[in-house]
Parts: structure tokens; C-alpha cells; sequence
């Protein structure tokens, strides 16, 4: 068993005996080929509540640079199969590794905010994600995490995760001009349908 697949038999246990979680749409999840998994971001665990009913499967997580303080947490990005990504500083090595990683086969998670939203609203998207699906032709399965009763994670909270309908690359407005205003409507196409889920 690979480190990757022991820490998913871990916090699946770990998620039951401290959240009341609910899943929507896994049926919407692809058994294979890669694409681009992309939702809001409410807390730290967002990554493994997702993660932990995308099996057997690997989701390659984008994830700030920052948190790899010292020898330990380099090697558990690696381990768990995390690209770091440098905020703010047009990190082309890491939007290059997450690329690969679509063409491959693999899928990549990414949060379109950026940053977690500490209220539970919607944060305007970043063009990251546009970027990555306009040059690798992936397809984009919007997910949503939404809590009830307070914007706040706490012991018990009940949680709910969806999953919805595959974006289509085509439908995301891609052209060969590759315009900026591309990147800006699939953003807000993306976006769009995971506030939708969010509302419920």
C-alpha cells in the first residue's frame, strides 16, 4: 500500500468520526482519463474530504509553496503527490508540472479562489485554472463543500460535498486566439457552477 492510499484509509475514519458528511453526484466523477477537479475552499481538510471518495484514484493537489516548512512537510507533499505553486509570482514551473500531470492522465485539484473564504462566500477566481484547461484541453468536474449551520468547521458540523455535471472543454469558450478575456469567461464559468452546488 503506498503512502498516498494509507493516509486516504486514515482520514476517511478520521472524517466519519468528526464530521456528518454527506456526498452528492459521485456518479459525475470520471473512472478515468485526466481532468481538472476544481471547488471551493473552506478549510484545510477541503483537500481530503474530496480526495477520500475519488478512489482508488490520485488527485495531484496545487498547493501554496509556503506550507512546505522544513524536511518534513517536503517530503510529505511529495509523498501525497502535491505540486507546489509560489502565489502571486506567476509560477510557470509549477503551472508546467500541473499541465503534465492533466496531459498524463492524472487528475488535478484546484481551488479557483486562491485562498480559503473564511465566511463561505465566494471568492472571485483566479485564472490559474482556465490557464492549465485552455493550454491541456482537460475537462473541468466542478465540486462544492458547503456546512450547515455557520460558516465555521467545527467537531461534528454537518458537511455536505457535490459533485457535479463534467464541464466540457469545449464549452468553456477556448478559441485559437487564446484571448485573456478566454481565461476570464471560463473562470467565471467554472466559478458559476460551483456557487450553484454551494446554494444547493
Amino acid at each position: 500500500m503506498s503512502f498516498y492510499s494509507f493516509a486516504r484509509t486514515v482520514t476517511v475514519l478520521a472524517a466519519k468520526l468528526c464530521f456528518h458528511i454527506r456526498y452528492e453526484g459521485l456518479e459525475h466523477i470520471p473512472a478515468s482519463g485526466g481532468f481538472i477537479l476544481a471547488c471551493n475552499h473552506r478549510s484545510n481538510t477541503d483537500p481530503v474530504l474530496l480526495a477520500n471518495h475519488i478512489k482508488p484514484r490520485v488527485v495531484h493537489y496545487l498547493a501554496k509553496a509556503e506550507l512546505q516548512k522544513g524536511p518534513f512537510f517536503t517530503w510529505l507533499f511529495r509523498a501525497l503527490q502535491i505540486i507546489p505553486i509560489h502565489r502571486g509570482t506567476g509560477d510557470a514551473s509549477a503551472i508546467e508540472k500541473a499541465m503534465d500531470c492533466v496531459r498524463q492522465g492524472h487528475i488535478l485539484g484546484v481551488f479557483p479562489e486562491g485562498t480559503r473564504s473564511l465566511d463561505g462566500k465566494p471568492l472571485r477566481p483566479k485564472s490559474g485554472l482556465a490557464l492549465i484547461a485552455q493550454q491541456t484541453g482537460a475537462d473541468v468536474l466542478p465540486a462544492a463543500i458547503s456546512y450547515e449551520g455557520g460558516p465555521k468547521l467545527r467537531f461534528r458540523k454537518k458537511i455536505t460535498v457535490r459533485f457535479g455535471e463534467v464541464i466540457p472543454n469545449s464549452a468553456m469558450g477556448f478559441t485559437e486566439a487564446k484571448k485573456p478575456s478566454e481565461l476570464k469567461y471560463a473562470s467565471r464559468l467554472v466559478m458559476e457552477k460551483i456557487t450553484e452546488m454551494i446554494e444547493g
